[in-house]
């Protein structure tokens, strides 16, 4: 299992967790804790929101990781907007109990990076991946083969975060992104591979397999 290189507690979190818990103590020291419960319960839920457990990375050939957690929201054939072929297109939809930290679906070179600003609607709306604010990531891995990865921010979210650029390399399971307060991300697959998750599905980002390509 590949070693997670950041605290539990994810660091886009830390200045939320701090404001919130700062705040919490001092109206708890002034007010009593009937007035302070409230703030208490919104640091809890932010603490939940932004954790960031390690997880075990599956081991095998050409494998597609998943890239976020969340429940399987489609399965189907589409046309990739972005390197305009036909593929196979599986979203999954996060909401705001889910860990939200984004990591590669597979092993491979950053060809583009594309990011268009937009609105924020519903992420699980057929829309969302035409509309709302988005981050796309072209990977083509060693043997060729092109996955396109896309965060798109939904209606709570309103701040996609992604640390590679065109040229990066990346490793299955290795985190390159958030997206704060419930979201999407987008996979493309070539028409060949063959997916392992069905609608409805839940899954967790990097332990379970989304397809064998």
């Amino acid at each position: 299992m590949n070693t997670y290189p950041h605290p539990i507690i994810a660091r886009e979190g830390w200045p939320f967790l701090a404001a919130a818990t700062l705040i919490s103590i001092a109206v708890t020291y002034y007010a009593g804790w009937l007035w302070a419960l409230p703030l208490w319960l919104i640091t809890l839920f932010i603490l939940q929101f932004f954790r960031d457990p390690a997880r075990p990375i599956p081991q095998g050939n050409n494998l597609v990781l998943c890239p976020a957690d969340g429940r399987v929201i489609k399965v189907e054939r589409v046309v990739d907007p972005y390197l305009k072929r036909d593929a196979i297109m599986v979203s999954v939809f996060m909401n705001v109990f889910n860990v939200h930290s984004n990591r590669s679906p597979v092993d491979g070179a950053i060809n583009q990076v594309w990011y268009y600003p937009g609105r924020f609607v519903n992420a699980s709306l057929e829309k969302a991946s035409q509309e709302n604010e988005r981050n796309a990531l072209w990977i083509k891995t060693a043997n060729g083969q092109d996955v396109t990865c896309v965060q798109i921010a939904g209606l709570v979210a309103r701040r996609i975060l992604c640390y590679v650029k065109a040229g990066d390399g990346l490793t299955r399971g290795q985190r390159y992104g958030f997206i704060r307060f419930g979201s999407r991300v987008d996979v493309y697959l070539p028409l060949t591979a063959h997916i392992k998750v069905a609608l409805g599905d839940k899954v967790s980002a990097s332990k379970d397999i989304l397809a064998e390509l």
